[in-house]
This record gives C-alpha cells, structure tokens and sequence, in this order.
C-alpha cells in the first residue's frame, strides 16, 4: 500500500481525514515514518528541519501552498524528484476576494473616511470612478491572472506584467525586463503578486514606487522579501505612495517593534490574503495523485531553476 505523509502545521487531523476520503487505497499518515518504512508521498508547507531528508521512497512532493520558496529553501528534496505547486479555486478566489476588497476600499476612501471616524471628522471626498484609474498587477499566472481579470472586470484600465509573454482578454500585457517600467509608469494601484526567486527579492524598491502616480496605492500579496522596507517608508513619508496594504512580510509574525504598526499610512492583515482551504486542496492533490499513479501529466510542476 502507497503512503500519504500528511505535515501540516494547522488542522493536521482534518487533512489526513480529508485524503482518507479520497484515497481510501493508501495508508495516510501523521507521523513521520519508523525505520526501514518509506514514504510514497509528502503533503506538506513549510517542512520542520530534517524531514524531507529522512524519508526513503519518495515519489511525489504536494505542496499545501501557491509558493515554494520555503518548500525550497532546504535544499532537501532531491532535484530529481517532482514537487507539485497548489492550484486550486480557493487558492485563486481567495487571492481575488483579498484584493478586490483591498482595492475597492482605498478607491472609494473607505480608508480614508474610517480615519475620519475615528477622529469624529465629517469630511466628504473627492471620488472617481474606476474607469478613470490605472491598475497594475505584477504576476500574471495562477493568482495574479484571475486578480488582473477581476480588476478589469470592475472597470479598472488593468495592466499585468510577467517574466514572459502571456495574454489575459481586456489586460494590456507587458513581459520581461523592458516591459516592467511601462507597466508601473504613472499608475495608480499596483498589486504584487509575484512568486520569491532571486531575481523578485527586492524588486519593489524606491525606483519602482517612483514610476506610480503620485499618491498611489501599494498592495502585497506576494512575499515580504520581495519589499525593500525602508524604500516603502520613505515614498509613504514623502507622500509619493498615498497608501499601503501589506498582507506578507519579511519576518512573520511582523516584530511588535517595527514601524509598519503605527505607520498611519499602512494597512496590514497577518497573511491571510489567500489561505489554503483544506477541502478544496485535498480534492485537487488527491486527484493529482491518481493521475501521478496512472502514469498521466500532474502538474503544475516546480521549476527550480526558476524556483517556481
């Protein structure tokens, strides 16, 4: 009988009754394997030290998550040995609902008029419509094609940008190197939802905050590394960047000491932006696996020279 090892860091329990229901021809397990057993496949996050190591018999690595870079950053798994991303609806309706709501919230200076009530000010502000305001959305794949979509789908003039040529219907797309500048210039709401490798840590730095419209609206749901935070201040101080919503950070959970807390210009939810829903990840890795074991195409699969 093929093993399931099922290492998540929440709801372990509910995971392994899920795959149960779904394979029910394979031994799901909680514990890592005794000595001289092995391990068919891994459904895991973020793996403790030492785990993917000390497994024998792997076949198959189910990521619990869209990204891969703590996945990755052991170097534990053999490069030979396939690791499945998450792809799921939740995944991508999630990440859509977060940013849509985000958006829409600064747009129509919900923001601004909670600050107000807070203060017991009434003060009515100038509004615009969508149609009138530039979106950009760095990523344009699993998450940031949907969210590029569903801002377009609002009215928004929306622009994604990706490493390589791709086509969204009602997105102007810009790819690569060169395309990057005239995605950010003069816009007004940019979203970042790119995946960590080496060449998207520090991307979002001073030069790019620059190339938006005065006053423009930061959103991250990427990874928190991808940010230089001192550049982020500082176009928030300046007032060069009018607002900044942060999901993901560089140390998690964010230290009680760092300024992003009482910043007056930054809005920060605890990495919530696209949680992994446990039913309808285990319906798509299960299916994943019965199509690994019928000797059919599984994917999408990590690239690691990309590390995505």
């Amino acid at each position: 009988m093929k093993t399931l090892l099922v290492a998540a860091s929440e709801d372990s329990a509910l995971w392994a009754d899920l795959f149960r229901a779904e394979l029910p021809g394979h031994d799901i397990r909680l514990a890592p394997p005794s000595a001289g057993e092995t391990t068919t496949y891994l459904a895991i996050g973020t793996p403790p030290p030492g785990l993917i190591a000390s497994l024998t018999g792997l076949e198959l690595i189910l990521s619990l998550n869209a990204g891969v870079d703590r996945l990755l950053a052991s170097g534990e798994a053999p490069v030979d040995l396939p690791i499945v991303r998450l792809a799921d609806d939740g995944l991508k309706l999630g990440m859509t609902e977060w940013v849509l709501a985000t958006v829409m919230a600064w747009h129509r200076q919900l923001f601004a008029y909670r600050d107000d009530q807070a203060k017991g000010e009434w003060s009515p502000r100038p509004e615009a419509l969508a149609r009138e305001r530039t979106s950009v959305v760095l990523g344009a794949g699993a998450l940031g094609g949907p969210v590029a979509l569903a801002l377009a789908g609002v009215g928004f003039r929306t622009r994604a940008w990706s490493r390589s040529p791709r086509h969204i219907a009602g997105v102007t797309m810009f790819a690569g190197a060169d395309g990057l500048a005239a995605a950010l210039t003069g816009a007004d709401i940019l979203v970042n939802l790119l995946p960590l490798t080496r060449e998207t840590e520090g991307l979002i730095d001073g030069s790019v905050l620059s190339r938006l419209a005065p006053g423009a609206l930061f959103v991250n749901g990427g990874r928190g590394a991808q940010v230089i935070d001192g550049d982020l201040m500082a176009a928030l101080d300046s007032g060069a960047l009018g607002e900044a919503a942060l999901d993901v950070f560089r140390q998690e959970p964010l230290p009680s000491d760092h300024p992003y807390w009482r910043h007056p210009k930054v809005r920060m939810s605890p990495h919530v932006a696209a949680p992994t829903h446990a039913r309808t990840a285990v319906a798509v890795m299960a299916e994943t696996v019965r199509r690994f074991e019928r000797g059919e195409p599984v994917g999408p699969l990590v690239d690691r020279a990309r590390g995505y």
